[in-house]
């Protein structure tokens, strides 16, 4: 029987509750959710969206959010937006873990399959949602080069591919600080690098969790 192509929830949401790594990540989430309620002015409380990131971000684009000015049924209506958009990237990002822990399924006719390396970074390739993330953090990248190389005044450049590459872009931005003091060409070196791994393995992610949902990959 051929496999379907379309989009199938039900899988997504299978993959993000049957692996111990998918559970452990909703579980931290949800402890998170918990700081925010009981501590909401500890820093803590910026642990949900760094964790759903990179989707989590998306709103800082959009007129919505916790923090959205309004008032009374306007603040509340945003608010619940935002704890169902959040409740949405904690999902997709707990099916990505499962999808990549999950084992590749087999050929039909037993072929040997291929290495593990191999197969794991063309999952960041070979298929169209792990492309567009790519050409997305390439393009905040190149943003944010010509702005610090070029530009005279580069401004929040940095903003761009930290928002488009996080959570580990944040990781970059730890590591690189030290040498942004002593040598500010190599913190700009060490960042562009940090943020370029950190968005390769999110399209990992991406790519893999785009195989389980979604049937065979695209290699056109």
């Amino acid at each position: 029987m051929p496999t379907s192509d379309r989009f199938r929830p039900r899988r997504l949401l299978a993959l993000a509750t049957d692996s111990l790594p998918a559970r452990a990540y909703l579980g931290l989430v949800a402890l998170g959710v918990v700081v925010m309620f009981l501590a909401p002015d500890n820093p803590y409380t910026m642990a949900v969206p760094l964790l759903t990131a990179p989707l989590s971000f998306l709103p800082v684009f959009l007129p919505v959010g916790a923090g959205a000015a309004g008032g009374g049924a306007a603040e509340v209506t945003a608010a619940v937006l935002y704890g169902g958009w959040l409740l949405l990237c904690a999902l997709v990002n707990a099916a990505a873990f499962g999808a990549l822990v999950r084992r590749p399924d087999r050929a039909p006719d037993r072929t040997p399959p291929p290495r593990p390396r191999r197969t794991l970074l063309a999952a960041a390739v070979d298929n169209w949602p792990a492309r567009v993330y790519v050409a997305v953090v390439a393009a905040a990248l190149g943003t944010f080069l010509y702005a610090v190389l070029l530009s005279p005044d580069p401004g929040f450049a940095g903003i761009w591919p930290l928002i488009a590459a996080a959570p580990l872009s944040f990781l970059a931005v730890a590591v690189s600080a030290p040498a942004e003091y002593s040598l500010p060409w190599l913190g700009t070196l060490v960042f562009s690098v940090g943020v370029a791994l950190a968005g390769l393995v999110n399209a990992v992610l991406i790519g893999r969790l785009t195989r389980r949902i979604g049937g065979a990959p695209t290699r056109g």
